[in-house]
This record gives structure tokens, sequence and C-alpha cells, in this order.
């Protein structure tokens, strides 16, 4: 009986919780700035406010320096980023060797935007949530946190001048 009333007990504690940490988001209220669990860093490893991110389209690009394939899409990203930063931004998920590598990186390819630390538990997540299996990838999530294409790569590449108000009209 004790066994029952103290599972009884850790339930509703439980749902409590969570209706309370619920109160106030309406359904559809969330934003992409909730995709990102952990710190958000700049381009020199400083720990910067999600808020930044606040009403963008956000590019989430799983790269490395090691990756050839990497290494050729990751300057036509960077032209397209800096042309559109009033509307889009990126989130650097790397999967360099070491954290060392992974700021060296954006040095060298001129990355001004954001970055997870390396190989964190943050980071895996999102490698985990949209199925990440090669290395180029850029998932494109609108300023509501809906994925609006898991092949922003090809869009970029294909089609620099119209992805973004593509993207747009995809998440309408």
């Amino acid at each position: 009986m004790k066994k029952i009333i103290t599972l009884t007990l850790a339930v509703t504690s439980a749902l409590l919780i969570s209706g309370l940490s619920a109160v106030g988001k309406e359904k559809g209220s969330s934003s992409a700035t909730d995709l990102f669990d952990g710190p958000l860093l700049d381009a020199k490893g400083t720990e910067v406010s999600k808020e930044a991110l606040a009403g963008k389209t956000i590019g989430i690009y799983f790269s490395a320096h090691w990756c050839p394939p990497c290494r050729t899409f990751t300057p036509k990203l960077v032209k397209f980023r800096d042309a559109n930063k009033k509307d889009f931004e990126v989130v650097f998920v790397s999967s360099d060797r070491n954290p060392k590598a992974q700021m060296a990186y954006m040095k060298e390819t001129g990355m001004k935007w954001y970055t997870m630390p390396h190989r964190s538990g943050p980071a895996n997540a999102l490698a985990k949530k949209y199925g990440i299996r090669g290395i180029p990838a850029l998932i494109i999530v609108s300023p509501d946190g809906e994925t609006v294409t898991k092949n922003g790569r090809t869009d970029v590449t294909s089609n620099a001048k119209g992805a973004l108000k593509a993207w747009g009209k995809k998440s309408s």
C-alpha cells in the first residue's frame, strides 16, 4: 500500500510539474531558439544569447574541416549567409576532431555565425533529431522551429538567390 501511494504521488507530481512548465505556452508558440538546449557560442568561442536567433530562419550546419565536400560547400554557405544575415542565421554543429580544430575551421573559412560546443550533448541531440548520417548537411528551420527542409545544401547550391524566399513559402 505504501508503494502504491508513493508511486501515485510521484506520478501526480510529475504531471503537475509538466503542467506548470507548459503554463503560458500556447500550442504552436515555440521558437527556433528552443531547439538549442545548451550554450550557443559566437565565432570567437564566447557564449551568446540565443535571442540572437529570434525571428530568423536558421540553417543548422553539420560539417567538419577534414571533410572535402564540406570545404567545397562552406564558402558558398558563408557567402549566402552574409548576403542574407538580416533574415537568416547559421548554427554550426562541428564534426571536427576537437574544439581547437572546430574554431580554426570557422576562422579559416570566415564563418561569422554561431556554433555549439564541440560534440556537446545538445549538439549530438540535434544530429540525432535530424537523422544526420553524413556531412555536410544543412537543415533549415523556420523562426517558429519547424523543419522547412533537410536539403538546405542543395537549395543554397542550386538556388542561392531564391532559397530564402522559397523556405519562407514552405514554412507559411
